[in-house]
């Protein structure tokens, strides 16, 4: 399926949750907001969530720094 990430189109397995999404982007052991269709989607949701085709997805990374 086709998803919109982070404002580029992106060709992923079909059927992922939000937590596919992430450990398919090698993103699962991060921290990460997640935002699907402008809304902003809970962490203890992420397994549950089921992505669709031409979905819109916003990913926001969080650094450690000083």
């Amino acid at each position: 399926m086709k998803l919109r990430i982070n404002g580029e189109t992106r060709e992923v397995p079909d059927g992922l949750t939000v937590s596919g999404l992430l450990e398919h982007l090698a993103l699962g052991g991060g921290r990460v907001a997640v935002e699907v269709n402008a809304e902003v989607i809970r962490r203890a949701r992420h397994p549950e969530v089921r992505l669709r085709d031409g979905d819109e997805v916003e990913i926001v990374t969080f650094v450690g720094g000083g």
